[in-house]
C-alpha cells in the first residue's frame, strides 16, 4: 500500500506541473522537453500538455483503485482490467526510463542541454522508480 500511495502522490504532482504548463506557466518549461543545438525537439501544445496531465490523473485513479483509495463496485481492485492496466503502466514507465536511445532515457545518445542532464539524474530515475513502485503495489 505504501508503494502504491507514493506512486499516486508522485503522479498527481506531475499532473499538477503539466496543468500549470497547459494553462500558460513558463517556469521550468524549457527543461521539460529535449533539445538539440539549443532548440526544442518537441513543441507540445497546451492541449497536448493537458492530455498528458489527464493521462497522469487517470493512471493515478487506476492505482488508487488498486490500493483501495477508490472503491467502484463495477471495477474491483483485483479485477483483471485493473491488474493488467497497472502492469502496462509499470511497463510504460520502465520503457520510458530505458528511453528511445536518442533523446530520452538512460541510454540516450543526445546528452546536451538542461533537459538531458535532468533526464539522466531525475526524469529517467523517476520513471524507473515509478515502474518499481507500481510493480511493488501489484505484488503486495
Amino acid at each position: 500500500m505504501i508503494a502504491g500511495t507514493a506512486a499516486i502522490l508522485i503522479l498527481i504532482v506531475l499532473a499538477i506541473f503539466h496543468i500549470y504548463w497547459a494553462i500558460g506557466g513558463k517556469a521550468a518549461k524549457d527543461i521539460a522537453v529535449p533539445s538539440l543545438n539549443g532548440r526544442p525537439v518537441l513543441k507540445p501544445t497546451a492541449f497536448a500538455t493537458a492530455l498528458v496531465a489527464a493521462g497522469l490523473l487517470a493512471i493515478s485513479a487506476l492505482l488508487a483503485l488498486r490500493v483501495g483509495w477508490l472503491n467502484l463496485a463495477a471495477l474491483p481492485a483485483k479485477s483483471l482490467f485493473v491488474q493488467i492496466g497497472a502492469w502496462l503502466i509499470a511497463a510504460v514507465f520502465a520503457l520510458r526510463a530505458i528511453g528511445d536511445f536518442r533523446y530520452v532515457g538512460f541510454f540516450k545518445t543526445i546528452r546536451e542541454g538542461g533537459f538531458a542532464r535532468l533526464d539522466t539524474f531525475a526524469y529517467s530515475p523517476l520513471c524507473a522508480g515509478l515502474a518499481l513502485l507500481i510493480g511493488i503495489s501489484l505484488i503486495t
